[in-house]
């Protein structure tokens, strides 16, 4: 007599999401093969059937189980959560079959854990999508790292299973830090635990907010492509029927695609890599100068217009880029020098910029904002993380005066929902979405354009009853003695956090720093 044996997905956990065809399969067997898990969910059609039940470390010893079974001649399901053929019990089971087995197979689909995890953000994976699993138990991590470049370099979305174990801690951040490479900051994702299960939990946040959060075996991450939008508080990608358009191009270049903008970059110029006031005023004075051309770099179409109305003379390039389209246009325009001077808490850009540096052999120079803070101005914090501890030891009525960026940080900190908090950030309609998705109510969020005055502040802080402050340590330019000197006149305590150590290979503060520099790092090249 010939067995059966069914390969059966039983979905993400709950029972109104097994198929039709799984529960039919459950009840014509006469030998169920799951992790005990399982069972729970399946209960009502498994019985009077015979169960086995192997621990979750068993998976091989339960796929030959249930094939020792069918070939004695019995109708076995294999049980496996999700869609059994993707990350799942199949493989084992066609690995440990022989070509001479005569009994029958019957693989049953499900609602896999990306299936369910996109449908409760929105529509997240309508277009051209990816999964990668972050365990290196089966697959060796330098192939994981080799996919994740590839997917992220795409552009497509994905969905990542296996996200963090306890012994496997470290994996997700690398694989997050390569996403950051090629996608935009701002790229939206989901993060959903348990889904379709107790103790389930949906968010959304940018791409640039993971890396601050902690994560778990049942966490599954979904990343967004450059076209992922939100609606009605949810997610979705646009399937792309006539909507492959690059965003606007500013006025002064009505007639140009992206590739023209591109090849219109002088070559053999400074790359000044802007998006603060004091790096813009640095690239103007360097087109003022004679040395060449000189091109900014502003990450978002509102910095290149600021580039525009602040650096005459200089070529701008801007928008969402990743880093293999600026190792393209570095390479293709032969660039002379990259002048990093982003913000001093850009790691990920500097980090980005170095490493291209080394890679292309282009000469790179970093230009730092003094720091202003003294032990006298509060309380300074090595980490976002140690400031956010600090805040929710110290304050009742906390002010975050750190950007959105690190939002979700300071709100998931333990005791942090005990609090009352109080944001400061640019008026971007997806930064007040996010802050409002994260909890924050619209009552308690400044959305205004810095820097601020130390009268405005005190202002503002008085209103709201502010009892501590948390900032960065942001210089002049981006209004930090204004800052101390309010929390100094209400009594207020400052939670300062540090910025990130880099080893940089050069330092420059002006143009005469930089002019300098050009002779040293690459002499007589492009001199008019």
């Amino acid at each position: 007599m010939s067995g059966v044996l069914n390969l059966v997905s039983v979905g993400p956990g709950y029972e109104d999401l097994i198929v039709p065809r799984a529960i039919a399969a459950l009840r014509d067997s006469d030998v169920i093969v799951a992790y005990e898990l399982y069972l729970r969910w399946i209960a009502p059609h498994i019985e009077g059937k015979q169960v086995f039940s192997p621990p979750l470390t068993q998976e091989r010893e339960r796929a030959q189980l249930a094939i020792e079974h069918a070939r004695k001649g019995a109708r076995v399901s294999l049980i496996s959560s999700g869609d059994i053929g993707i990350y799942a019990m199949a493989a084992l089971a066609y690995e440990e079959m022989r070509e001479d087995d005569t009994y029958a197979v019957n693989l049953v689909p499900g609602v896999t854990s990306a299936n369910a995890c996109a449908s409760l953000l929105g529509s997240p994976l309508s277009h051209d999508f990816a999964t990668l699993s972050l365990s290196d138990l089966l697959c060796p991590w330098e192939w994981i790292e080799h996919r994740a470049r590839h997917i992220a370099q795409a552009d497509l979305a994905c969905v990542m299973y296996n996200v963090q174990s306890a012994s496997r801690q470290e994996g997700v951040y690398r694989v997050l830090q390569l996403m950051l490479e090629s996608k935009a900051p701002g790229t939206l994702c989901g993060v959903v635990r348990n889904a379709y299960r107790p103790g389930q939990q949906v968010d959304i946040y940018r791409l640039d907010e993971l890396p601050g959060l902690k994560f778990d075996m049942l966490t599954t991450i979904v990343v967004g492509n450059r076209f992922t939008a939100r609606k009605r508080g949810q997610i979705f990608t646009p399937r792309g029927y006539n909507d492959w358009a690059q965003p606007e191009l500013p006025a002064d270049l009505p007639a140009l695609d992206k590739a023209a903008q591109e090849e219109a970059l002088p070559d053999n110029a400074v790359w000044v890599f802007s998006g603060t006031s004091d790096g813009n005023a640095l690239a103007a004075g360097l087109a003022a100068a004679d040395i060449g051309p000189v091109v900014v770099s502003a990450a978002s179409d509102h910095g290149g217009d600021l580039a525009r109305q602040d650096c005459p003379g200089a070529a701008i390039w801007s928008g969402r880029q990743g880093v293999e389209a600026r190792r393209r246009v570095l390479i293709a325009k032969g660039a002379r020098v990259l002048l990093d001077a982003t913000h001093p808490y850009a790691r990920a850009m500097s980090e980005q910029l170095l490493g291209l540096s080394r890679e292309l052999g282009i000469p790179y120079l970093r230009y730092e904002r003094p720091s202003e803070y003294t032990v006298q101005d509060g309380e300074a914090c090595d980490s976002v993380e140690q400031a956010a501890a600090r805040a929710v030891a110290t304050g009742q009525r906390i002010f975050l005066a750190t950007g959105s960026k690190d939002l979700a940080t300071f709100l998931q900190t333990p005791g942090a929902a005990d609090r009352q908090w109080f944001v400061r950030q640019t008026a971007e309609p997806e930064l007040i979405e996010r802050a409002l998705a994260l909890g924050i109510p619209r009552e308690r969020i400044c959305a205004m354009q810095g820097p601020f005055s130390a009268e405005f502040n005190t202002a503002l802080w008085r209103d709201w009853g502010i009892d501590c402050v948390v900032t960065k340590d942001s210089g002049g330019a981006g209004g930090y003695q204004a800052k101390v000197q309010a929390a100094r006149a209400l009594g207020i305590p400052l939670l300062v956090v540090a910025r990130p150590q880099l080893a940089y290979p050069a330092l420059v503060a002006s143009v005469g720093d930089v002019t300098q520099m050009l002779d040293r790092a690459a002499p007589g090249r492009n001199t008019p």
